[in-house]
């Protein structure tokens, strides 16, 4: 029978994980108090995550960020930098940051806005397009793994509650 590895598995081979005794873990005082925390859990989960992406789009020198970005360009070509930032809740100075990086690699064309020549307009361009799509699989294929230890019902609920979290707090900091 073939058991599952972990991407940290694989990178290790999974030869120290198999030879450690199973057993109770020991209490960890510390863990107790974290773990009832639910800011941490959550930036703990995005470090997981990001380890995911990473090893699977290890080829690419891109970030989950700079995806997003050019997913958000590739579905609303020629936004301006504060659409961008509102799209993906990113402040200005950081979509202005990712922006660069990735006219740099020649993924996003920028332009002066003609209607606003403090604006800046911005594309994706075709080697972006090209990127985007050819990590599609790698992409989705990350998000599943991030998931896969809950079960399909525990997963729609937890994307579910995840999005209402999220919401709630879009919403209050618009009234506040």
């Amino acid at each position: 029978m073939m058991t599952k590895r972990s991407p940290a598995q694989k990178k290790t081979g999974g030869v120290a994980e198999a030879a450690k005794p199973q057993g109770p873990e020991p209490f960890n005082p510390l863990r107790e108090v974290m773990w009832r925390r639910p800011g941490f859990l959550i930036r703990r989960l995005t470090q997981i995550g990001q380890a995911i992406f990473f090893d699977l789009c290890k080829s690419e020198s891109i970030t989950p960020l700079q995806v997003g970005m050019l997913t958000a360009l590739s579905m609303n070509p020629w936004l301006d930098q504060k659409a961008i930032g509102r799209e993906l809740s990113l402040d200005r100075t950081t979509t202005a940051e990712v922006l660069k990086r990735l006219g740099d690699k020649g993924l996003v064309e920028t332009r002066v806005n003609p209607d606003d020549r403090r604006s800046r307009l911005s594309v994706i361009t075709k080697d972006g397009l090209n990127l985007i799509n050819d990590l599609q699989e790698s992409i989705h294929r990350s998000q599943e793994l991030l998931i896969e230890p809950l079960s399909p019902e525990d997963r729609a609920v937890f994307m579910k509650l995840l999005a209402q979290l999220v919401d709630a707090h879009e919403k209050m900091d618009k009234q506040g």
